[in-house]
């Protein structure tokens, strides 16, 4: 049955400013900062492999961490009133400690920073995706979850493009490099902040679960509880088993995308406008998925942007060029954002609203955690074969089994709270 788009509200338009917002950091994280790094690592001994070595590990460090803290910060965020809290904590956390990434002078310094930077970033996301049950009704969360992941790939491309400039013409603005790079990483900082703050100001918890004696208690009996429990409701069990293997995929081609291409001795100019064209061809696409799970349904819309991305990591194999790379870029941008948008609405619905950051926290495992396993294997192949292409290319068995595995899932019932 086809559904009419609906008209967005203000706390609609307010929850989705802030993936303009934090979508800075992760446009900055998947091209200029690998750059940066790299400037830092070559200029200090390192070779362009153990670089890219030691980028994937950070990346690696920073989504075990998450998988960890994020469920504990999801299922404390489920009580009367903390959600707003802790998600202010880590969003402006985040951004101050993006702020300071000029300080560090030695590589090793910036990756602990990164790492540390990305860990706030992540939770911040958990507490983020959770309050969609909050913001809007189940029949407007495919199309709102869309339009955040779409806006934010526009809205991110106005300090990237400005940050591109900066760095571009340093020459003609005589500014020294090290002026260049304080400049970039504070409009960054000020875009993550500036885009937190409204919706800070108006979101109130609808949905929470009043804690049983004391909160740090009640969190690990509830999360422990919750682990035992989600092995019997077959279809969130599933469906979190199918997004592990494909989202990871997706995740570590984001991540990764311009340190592998400049591990392969691609232009760094034309990596960067490769990726700022990703951003521009997200947009429309994202929100075309958004409508298009109006009359289509969501589970098929999700099956076919995991098989896109298998054929995405089969065609990685065979990149050796600069215009293979820009073909990549499109391809990623057709189908990122509506997998990943339609994945967090997907499961915003078959999960128990009252517990919705928990149960986020859980998604985060199976997202940052998949993460950790797909940086990693990039990592341990390259660091054993000096092969990109290959370590890449095994990207493409994690998406068959999801493939397989999210089939299975969308064919059961949806949960019968889930309709409450």
């Amino acid at each position: 049955m086809s559904k009419k788009p609906n008209k967005l509200k203000s706390l609609d338009f307010k929850w989705i400013l802030y993936d303009v917002g934090n979508s800075a950091f992760v446009l900055l994280t998947a091209s200029i900062l690998p750059i940066y790094f790299n400037s830092l690592a070559t200029g200090q001994g390192l070779s362009e492999a153990d670089y890219l070595t030691w980028w994937s590990y950070g990346t690696s460090i920073a989504t075990v961490i998450v998988a960890i803290a994020g469920p504990l910060m999801g299922t404390l965020a489920d009580f009367p009133h903390k959600k707003k809290k802790i998600f202010l904590l880590n969003a402006l956390g985040g951004a101050f400690l993006l702020f300071c990434f000029w300080i560090p002078s030695h590589w090793a310094a910036f990756l602990i920073l990164f790492v540390l930077t990305k860990i706030l970033y992540s939770i911040s996301l958990v507490i983020y995706d959770s309050m969609l049950v909050d913001v809007c009704p189940e029949d407007k969360m495919d199309e709102v979850s869309s339009k955040g992941y779409a806006w934010g790939y526009l809205g991110s491309c106005v300090p990237f493009i400005v940050s591109l400039g900066l760095i571009l013409g340093q020459g003609t603005l005589g500014l020294s490099f090290h002026v260049v790079m304080i400049l970039v990483f504070a409009l960054n900082a000020f875009w993550w902040a500036a885009f937190t703050l409204p919706l800070a100001r108006s979101y109130k918890q609808a949905h929470s679960t009043p804690p049983e004696g004391s909160a740090l208690k009640a969190t690990f009996s509830r999360l422990g509880h919750t682990f035992k429990d989600i092995r019997n409701q077959k279809k969130v069990f599933l469906f979190m088993l199918a997004f592990f293997f494909y989202i990871d995929g997706v995740y570590t081609i984001i991540d990764l995308a311009t340190a592998y291409g400049t591990s392969l001795g691609l232009d760094q100019t034309g990596l960067l406008l490769a990726l700022l064209l990703t951003q521009v061809v997200a947009f429309p696409s994202a929100i075309l998925f958004g409508y298009l799970a109006n009359t289509r349904p969501v589970g098929q819309l999700i099956k076919i942007g995991i098989f896109a991305y298998l054929c995405i990591a089969i065609f990685a194999l065979f990149m050796h060029s600069t215009w293979q790379f820009w073909v990549l870029a499109v391809a990623v941008g057709l189908f990122q954002g509506g997998l990943q948008a339609l994945s967090r609405s997907y499961f915003a619905r078959i999960i128990p609203k009252d517990q919705a950051g928990e149960y986020f926290g859980l998604y985060d495992i199976a997202g940052k955690g998949a993460s950790f396993l797909g940086t990693t294997i990039v990592g341990v192949i390259t660091q054993i074969t000096g092969q990109q292409n290959i370590a890449v290319g095994t990207l493409a068995i994690l998406f068959v089994i999801g493939i397989l595995i999210f089939n299975k899932a969308d064919k059961l019932d949806d949960p019968v709270y889930a309709a409450k």
